[in-house]
């Protein structure tokens, strides 16, 4: 097999089609001996875990090469993606510990990570058990619901705002700035998408303004105290503390949701191993690391070159830009043993979800822990769970994996 495959492949990842089962196009794409082109974002796409993992841990490979470039050549490259004349979103999106590469990004890495270590997460657990039981409260009389709009959207405002410090009467709003953010990073934006995330971006800058305002005249113990004490202590400026903030809040909502609810399809979906998991509730936390292979809500990221380099056995140019298929690399045939069957106790599971090298997911254990006490109490509290619509929508996006809506009946127990 070789390149001409590609004229084979129908790669359309706006597509209802593909949005329902991307799964046989990725495998159609890991099938072939290079990795597949996708000209309309000049990319090549890595589908092979092995690939995938090498370019994540390359140090040679960075998610951004703008400190690489001249003033110049930063402004064409943000004109060319639309990402211009967004004076907020310039500021504190386009630039982030998640985009800033070498000391910068250690330095800000280094600021936010003992936040997110199991044993500092770990603490927040008591907080989370009540907030999912206050969102469980006040759905129990319903014989069923939306999984997505009436539980899964509201628990990472209520979970993220609560680690940040955010006020509880003010934490639902921090689910519209981050959705309307994150939209523009998919492909296929639109004008009316760049207004929206730069009216988003700037009504949280100034929210956050004035919490920090509150915090410097009243400190708490919460995240946000803590990194204004860095910027107090010349550690950070003020744009990366603002910057930080709105990342610890985008790179974990829409994720966060969309995993909840692609794993609570999947599990009703394969009902065998919804009963093994409730019969051997010591397989949680195996059976959460399978729904993060399943169905990666992560599916996509990038890497450029910044080296004439070799990649799957060929040979490219500094410059290229590669598309890290997490969603593919975590269904290989090449590492998991009939990887399109779901198995609550796959061991060892070593996927790819949360990434690799510098960028590694910091909030990880943050979103395990909300997946193991929100699965323990659906457990407790509920005697059947069953799916509605067998065949929900899930979003349209190669950036996203998760359903639009999720039709759930349940019994109480």
């Amino acid at each position: 097999m070789s390149d001409h495959l590609d004229s084979a492949i129908i790669f359309e990842p706006l597509s209802d089609a593909f949005a329902q089962d991307p799964y046989p196009t990725y495998a159609a794409m890991r099938a072939q001996d290079t990795p597949y082109y996708y000209e309309d974002a000049d990319t090549w796409m890595l589908t092979r875990i092995a690939d995938v993992e090498a370019v994540a841990l390359d140090p040679t490979m960075l998610r951004s090469v703008s400190h690489l470039m001249n003033e110049q050549e930063c402004i064409d490259l943000k004109k060319k993606m639309n990402w211009h004349d967004m004076p907020h979103h310039e500021r504190f999106v386009q630039f982030s510990m998640l985009d800033s590469e070498g000391d910068v990004h250690t330095r800000l890495r280094k600021m936010v990570f003992r936040e997110f270590t199991p044993a500092a997460i770990n603490k927040h657990r008591q907080a989370i058990e009540i907030i999912v039981d206050r969102l469980l409260d006040a759905l129990m009389d319903r014989p069923e619901i939306d999984f997505v709009e009436d539980f899964a959207s509201h628990v990472p405002g209520h979970v993220i705002g609560h680690v940040l410090g955010v006020p509880e009467n003010d934490r639902p709003q921090l689910r519209i700035w981050s959705e309307d953010i994150v939209q523009f990073w998919n492909i296929g934006r639109t004008e009316d998408d760049k207004r929206l995330a730069e009216s988003a971006t700037t009504e949280f800058y100034h929210y956050l303004q004035s919490l920090l305002a509150e915090r410097q005249k009243a400190p708490k113990d919460d995240l946000l105290t803590r990194l204004l004490a860095e910027k107090n202590a010349g550690n950070m400026n003020e744009d990366e503390l603002v910057s930080t903030t709105m990342l610890i809040l985008k790179a974990g909502h829409g994720s966060t949701i969309d995993v909840l609810c692609s794993g609570m399809h999947t599990l009703l979906k394969f009902p065998d191993q919804h009963k093994r998991l409730r019969e051997t509730p010591s397989l949680l936390k195996t059976g959460i690391q399978e729904m993060f292979r399943f169905e990666s809500p992560l599916p996509y990221f990038h890497r450029f070159a910044t080296q004439d380099t070799v990649v799957a056995g060929r040979k490219f140019k500094s410059g290229t830009r590669f598309g890290l298929l997490y969603g593919a690399a975590n269904r290989d045939p090449a590492r998991f043993e009939n990887p399109d069957e779901f198995d609550v106790a796959r061991s060892p599971n070593r996927h790819i979800a949360f990434g690799g090298g510098t960028h590694f997911c910091l909030g990880n254990h943050l979103a395990r822990l909300d997946m193991d006490v929100i699965f323990t109490r659906l457990h407790e509290r509920f005697r059947s769970l069953s799916l509605i619509d067998e065949s929900p929508k899930y979003k349209n996006g190669l950036s996203v994996r998760g359903p639009e809506s999720l039709r759930v009946a349940w019994t109480p127990a």
